[in-house]
């Protein structure tokens, strides 16, 4: 199977074409050098010559605060970006998986959001994202909408390596602690983006490690798995101000997955441990 990914610079991309490549597939990771998907004369011209049984779509503009402001290149990149990588999924008849994000929803109340849940996203970010969902349904009968939430990988930056360099030269810190989601461990989301592409399991869904945490939450497991003595304070989001309203609750019910026999992926404090044991061998 000959696939492409989108976003491989990034930490999600990254770790699906390496996946893809352990399962002896025949991946082609881009990165925005490769392969400029808002010119979609450049889309066309490269889908057309590579001609891959399956696209996935993981490269996006995700700068939440910066999305408020840059609002024309965020559009660009989220809904302009990937109209034109689903229209030529549909005129070559390829596979498409559109990763989206936990942002696409509102943040009320405390009950896991499904995957019928109504978007209502109170970002520019989360908007654009729901715009390409929006786009992908409407050009495609057959996708993929995976929906992710607080991401972790070895490439490139996050929440593990944020904390980690802090502890660095810091014994105690405020985080968030009236924030609620899922972390997900791209390691462990890639293997399940390569076992749902290869199967015709189609539709929406919700992808994270499983269990729910606050940000201060994460934080003090992260010190423990990494034994730094550092003291974590729950703080509300109000203490802790961002130019883009955060949704309070980014929790997700990950039934469908289990509804259409896929293995739900380990608990976030697993995923935290192997991440760290494993993988983070340096904070760069």
């Amino acid at each position: 199977m000959k696939i492409l990914v989108t976003g491989y610079g990034g930490q999600l991309g990254f770790d699906v074409v390496k996946e893809g490549n352990q399962r002896k597939l025949e991946v082609i990771g881009t990165t925005s050098s490769d392969l400029n998907i808002t010119d979609e004369t450049k889309v066309r011209e490269y889908i057309n010559r590579i001609k891959p049984e399956a696209i996935i779509h993981c490269a996006a503009y995700t700068a939440v605060d910066n999305a408020e402001d840059d609002r024309d290149k965020c559009y660009d990149v989220n809904a302009n970006g990937t109209k034109y990588l689903a229209t030529m999924a549909k005129e070559i008849d390829a596979k498409f998986v559109y990763i989206s994000t936990d942002y696409v929803y509102n943040g009320k109340g405390e009950i896991p959001f499904s995957e019928e849940s109504t978007p209502d996203p109170i970002g520019y970010y989360g908007k654009t994202k729901y715009k390409g969902e929006q786009i992908v349904q409407s050009l495609l009968d057959n996708y993929f909408i995976v929906r992710i939430s607080w991401v972790f990988g070895t490439n490139g930056n996050n929440f593990v390596k944020t904390m980690l360099r802090l502890a660095e030269t810091h014994n105690e810190l405020n985080v968030v602690g009236d924030q609620f989601g899922s972390p997900t461990y791209t390691f462990d989301l890639a293997r399940l983006i390569i076992d749902m592409v290869q199967s015709e399991k189609y539709g929406i869904y919700h992808a994270s490690n499983e269990g729910y945490c606050s940000w201060a939450e994460f934080a003090t497991e992260i010190f423990r798995h990494a034994n730094k003595n550092v003291k974590v304070n729950s703080i509300t989001t109000e203490d802790y101000p961002t130019r883009a309203v955060r949704p309070k609750n980014s929790r997700m019910s990950k039934r469908k997955l289990v509804d259409n026999g896929f293995k739900p992926l380990p608990t976030w404090q697993d995923a935290v441990a192997r991440y760290l044991k494993y993988e983070l061998h340096e904070v760069k």
